[in-house]
């Protein structure tokens, strides 16, 4: 067995990579990546990527600051330090509205940045994961599992076919920018 991990076919241009992966998969060849430098419309479907779950933990931190900003009005305003004043209720609902709406879109920013970096693995001092630097600045690059898929002579011609510029083999996993 190689220690071949990756098969990585570079392309100089977006149509090329789509047309690479439509012949990669009327091969029934198993796609691990794509890796562009601009979002390309329509990649995800062709790879079969699930919609984000992000709206999900966008609400759950959301609702989390709405009941955090609304349970710290009423603990200091009605439980712990009621004040009468001017006659007024000790709990005014409609007052409680732009408190509470901030502390909601406060922590569900918060909320979605630590998200965003935990999911991404972008936790300080950590290296990139990056399979090729090219994919950053002006490459499209697919990257096939080269224990997957056996027959590197085959993705290599169909690469080839498709347009790529260079095909390589990755042993490492991650390239690091070091």
């Amino acid at each position: 067995m190689s220690n071949t991990k990756y098969i990585l076919g570079s392309f100089a241009d977006p149509d090329d990579m789509m047309h690479g992966i439509d012949k990669l998969q009327k091969n029934n060849i198993s796609i691990y990546d794509c890796f562009t430098p601009m979002p390309i419309h329509g990649i995800e479907a062709k790879l079969g990527v699930r919609p984000s779950r992000l709206p999900i933990a966008a609400f759950c931190f959301g609702i989390t600051g709405t009941i955090l900003g609304f349970s710290l009005l009423y603990y200091t305003m009605a439980y712990d330090w009621p004040m009468n004043i001017g006659g007024k209720p000790s709990m005014p609902l409609p007052n409680f509205v732009p408190v509470t709406f901030e502390v909601t879109i406060l922590l569900c920013a918060l909320g979605m940045v630590a998200t965003f970096f935990y999911r991404n693995h972008l936790f300080p001092g950590r290296a990139p994961r990056v399979m090729d630097l090219r994919a950053t600045d002006d490459r499209f690059i697919i990257a096939i599992d080269a224990h997957e898929n056996a027959d590197h002579a085959l993705i290599d011609s169909l690469l080839k076919e498709a347009g790529a510029v260079e095909v390589k083999y990755n042993e490492r996993k991650y390239v690091s920018y070091e």
